[in-house]
């Protein structure tokens, strides 16, 4: 399981632990990552993913999980999170047209 958020993609990162003595050595630095279990309003559908504790902040704050798909660029999503967005655009349009 790759340690990288499903919505908004944020990775690990690589930095420098230092000592008191200014000596440097490699660590990393790994997203605070939670498994959630988001519910789709216009889908229907609950959805597992494995999302950072900021990135569900903003989910809340966008009004859910079909207000952040909506905003969300499908380059910074996971493969499946990209799919539901197609999904909600599709059903979205579908409900616009009839």
């Amino acid at each position: 399981m790759s340690r990288r958020c499903e919505l908004s993609g944020v990775n690990r990162q690589i930095g420098h632990k230092v000592s008191h003595s200014n000596i440097k050595t490699k660590r990393e630095f790994k997203p605070n990552l939670v498994d959630v279990t988001l519910s789709s309003d216009a889908l229907g559908q609950s959805y597992k993913l494995r999302i950072t504790a900021a990135a569900l902040r903003s989910v809340d704050h966008r009004g859910g999980l079909d207000g952040y798909l909506l905003k969300a660029k499908e380059e910074q999503l996971s493969t499946r999170a990209a799919k539901i967005r197609r999904n909600l655009k599709k059903k979205l349009s579908e409900t616009v047209a009839a």
